[in-house]
């Protein structure tokens, strides 16, 4: 389905339910993502790029790790 027909029968059914003030709201988070899917970062979605963040997202995972500690050491 592209976003084109979605927003065509998202706006069809708001009229159905006698909810014509959501066709601006569906324009909207339509035509935002159709920019978001656009975006660079989406380009690559075959996780071979996710190599590069591991190491940072380890320590997000691990947040002690990633601070240090002076009291490290002390009992």
């Amino acid at each position: 389905m592209t976003i084109e027909s979605w927003l065509q029968a998202a706006i069809a059914d708001a009229d159905r339910r006698g909810l014509p003030e959501l066709k601006p709201l569906l324009e909207t988070l339509a035509r935002t993502t159709t920019v978001l899917r656009a975006a660079d970062f989406n380009e690559d979605a075959s996780g071979s790029a996710l190599s590069a963040i591991r190491s940072p997202q380890s320590a997000v995972r691990n947040p002690q790790s990633a601070v240090r500690n002076p009291r490290a050491g002390q009992h």
